[in-house]
C-alpha cells in the first residue's frame, strides 16, 4: 500500500510524494517464459504537479506503432552502476540531528536510505573534515591552542575523528543499518592547516615535508572510521584542486603534485596497509580534465588509481567519454552536482538530464551535493549561499518540517529501481529537446529505462525489448522509470 503525503514541490507548487512505492514495483516478480513481462511504469511532472506516481502497467506485445523507438538491448553492457546520492556534510548531519525529533530523523534517513521504504540512496560523499558547508573550520589533527605550526604533528598525535562522532557517524551508521551497498566516497576539502604554506585550512598549498604526514592521514581516517562501523568505498586527494576559495577550507594541487602524492606516498601507505579502499583522482570539474589526464598518463601514479572523480560545474558531460577512450581500464565517477537558485525553468527536467547524461558518459555514481539543508539554504562557511538540498529540513515551523525537493525526485527515478551492481546496457536516445534515455540491467534481472521527455510538447514512442513492443505517452518536460522482468532465461 502506498503512503502519501503532500509536499511543495518547487515555486511553491505542491505534488504528491509516493514515500513508500507500491509493493508491486519494490518487489516485482519474475514473469514465466510464456507470459509477456508486465512493465511497471512510475512518472514525475512538474508541469502536472506530480512525483512519483505509479501509472498503469504496459505489456510487450507484437506491434509497434509508427512512432519513435527506444530500443533496449540488454545483451550489451558498459559500467557497472555503484548508485546515486548526495552527502551528509556537517551541515546536512547538523540539521538532521539537532532539528528534527528522533521519529522525524529516522522516517527522513529511511525516506533517504531504505530500498524499501524509501528511493535507496546507495552512495554518499563525505567531507574529511570542514568543507563549504560546515558550522566551524576543523580538521582532524588540530593542533593545540599556542603549539607552533612547525614542525606541526607529522606524528598524528593529535589525529581524532571525535567531531564526526557526535552526529555525522551517527547518521552515517543509521544508514548503513538500512542500506548495506551503501558505498561512501570520502574527500577533503583542506588538509590541516600545518601541513599547507598558509598555515590554514583556508588557501595556500601542500608543504613539501606535509606529503607523508597527509598520507597517514587518510590511512588513519580509514582506519578509524571502519572501527567505528563506517566502511570507505573510496576517497579522493583534494577536493576541486585547482580553486581555491578565500573564505572556506580549500587548497591548489596542481596535477604534478597529486600524482607525486599517489605514486610516492598515498597508494604506498595504502597498499602497505592492506587497505582497500580505491583512491581517484581530480575531483573537479569536465572543462579541466587535461588535470586527471595527466595525472593518470603517469605510469607509477596510475598504478593506484581507480579511476576519475568528476563534478559538473564546468564543461560538458562528454568530457568523461574522452577520459574513458583514454583510460578505459580506469573508471569515472561522478561525484558533486549541487542544485540551486541559480537554476530557472523546469528543475525536474535539468536534473534528470544529468542522471542520464552523467551514466551514459560512464559515470558509476551520480552524486549531488548537501543531503539536507534549511529554508535558508544553510548552514553554510562560505561559497555558496543558494545550493538546494535533496531534503529541505525548515526549522521556523514548530515542529520542523522535512520537504523532499526535485533533487529528490530526480535522484529516486533511479536510486529506487538501479540496484548497486547494476549494468548500464545499451539504448538508443534521441538527446536533449526530444526523449532522453539510459538504461541497466539488475542483478536480479530485471530491465529499467529512465525516459525524459525534454521536448515542449507530449511524445508518444515505443520501448522496443527481445523483439517485443510497448507504447507510451509522455508530456513534456516529464519523466518515467520504466521496469521489468523477461524470462529468466533471456540472455
Amino acid at each position: 500500500m502506498s503512503l502519501l503525503t503532500r509536499f511543495p514541490f518547487a515555486a511553491g507548487l505542491s505534488f504528491i510524494l509516493l514515500v513508500m512505492l507500491p509493493e508491486s514495483i519494490a518487489q516485482q516478480k519474475t514473469a514465466s517464459p510464456n507470459e509477456a513481462p508486465r512493465i511497471e511504469v512510475v512518472e514525475s511532472s512538474e508541469e502536472q504537479h506530480e512525483t512519483l506516481q505509479e501509472k498503469p502497467a504496459l505489456t510487450f506485445g507484437t506491434a509497434r506503432a509508427p512512432n519513435l523507438t527506444i530500443t533496449v538491448n540488454d545483451a550489451v553492457k558498459f559500467q557497472q552502476i555503484d548508485g546515486f546520492g548526495a552527502s551528509l556534510t556537517d551541515s546536512s548531519s547538523w540539521l538532521l540531528w539537532n532539528k528534527l525529533t528522533e521519529a522525524q530523523r529516522k522516517e527522513a534517513v529511511e525516506m533517504l536510505f531504505s530500498p524499501s521504504k524509501g528511493i535507496g540512496l546507495s552512495v554518499l560523499r563525505q567531507p574529511m573534515g570542514a568543507s563549504d558547508f560546515a558550522l566551524s573550520v576543523y580538521s582532524y589533527d588540530d593542533l593545540p591552542q599556542g603549539q607552533p605550526l612547525s614542525p606541526g604533528d607529522p606524528d598524528l598525535k593529535h589525529f581524532s575523528i571525535d567531531h564526526d562522532r557526535a552526529y555525522i557517524i551517527p547518521l552515517l551508521r543509521e544508514a548503513l543499518a538500512l542500506n548495506s551497498s551503501l558505498k561512501i566516497i570520502a574527500s577533503p576539502w583542506s588538509p590541516p592547516g600545518w601541513m599547507k604554506t598558509s598555515g590554514s585550512m583556508i588557501r595556500g598549498a601542500l608543504l613539501p615535508s606535509a606529503y607523508s604526514p597527509l598520507a597517514k592521514y587518510f590511512v588513519r581516517f580509514v582506519e578509524e572510521y571502519e572501527t567505528a562501523g563506517v566502511p570507505i568505498y573510496a576517497v579522493t586527494m583534494q577536493n576541486e584542486p585547482m580553486y581555491v576559495p578565500n573564505n572556506y577550507p580549500g587548497m591548489n594541487m596542481t596535477a604534478p603534485e597529486q600524482a607525486e602524492f599517489l605514486a610516492t606516498y598515498l597508494g604506498p601507505a595504502f597498499r602497505d596497509e592492506h587497505l582497500k579502499t580505491k583512491i581517484m583522482v581530480f575531483d573537479h570539474n569536465w572543462d579541466l580534465i587535461e588535470y586527471p589526464i595527466e595525472v593518470l598518463s603517469t605510469r607509477k601514479a596510475a598504478a593506484f588509481a581507480a579511476g576519475t572523480a568528476t563534478h559538473c560545474y564546468g564543461g560538458n558531460v562528454t568530457a568523461q567519454n574522452e577520459l574513458h577512450e583514454r583510460f578505459p581500464d580506469k573508471d569515472i565517477w561522478l561525484t558533486e552536482c549541487s542544485g540551486g537558485d541559480w537554476q530557472k525553468g523546469d528543475l525536474l527536467e535539468q536534473q534528470v538530464h544529468l542522471v542520464i547524461g552523467a551514466t551514459r558518459n560512464w559515470a558509476r555514481s551520480v552524486v549531488l551535493w548537501n543531503l539536507a539543508l534549511d529554508q535558508n539554504h544553510e548552514p553554510f562557511l562560505g561559497g555558496c549561499t543558494n545550493c538546494r538540498g535533496v531534503i529541505a529540513v525548515n526549522h521556523a515551523s514548530e515542529p520542523s518540517q522535512i520537504a523532499p525537493t526535485v533533487d529528490y525526485t530526480a535522484l529516486a527515478h533511479a536510486s529506487k529501481f538501479v540496484a548497486p551492481g547494476a549494468y548500464r546496457v545499451e539504448s538508443n536516445t534521441f538527446d536533449q529537446g526530444s526523449l532522453e534515455d539510459v538504461a541497466f540491467r539488475n542483478p536480479d534481472g530485471s530491465l529499467v529505462l529512465l525516459v525524459l521527455n525534454s521536448g515542449g510538447s507530449v511524445a508518444t514512442f515505443n520501448i522496443a525489448w527481445a523483439g517485443k513492443y510497448a507504447s507510451y505517452k509522455l508530456g513534456g518536460g516529464a519523466v518515467a522509470t520504466f521496469r521489468w522482468h523477461g524470462p529468466a532465461n533471456s540472455h
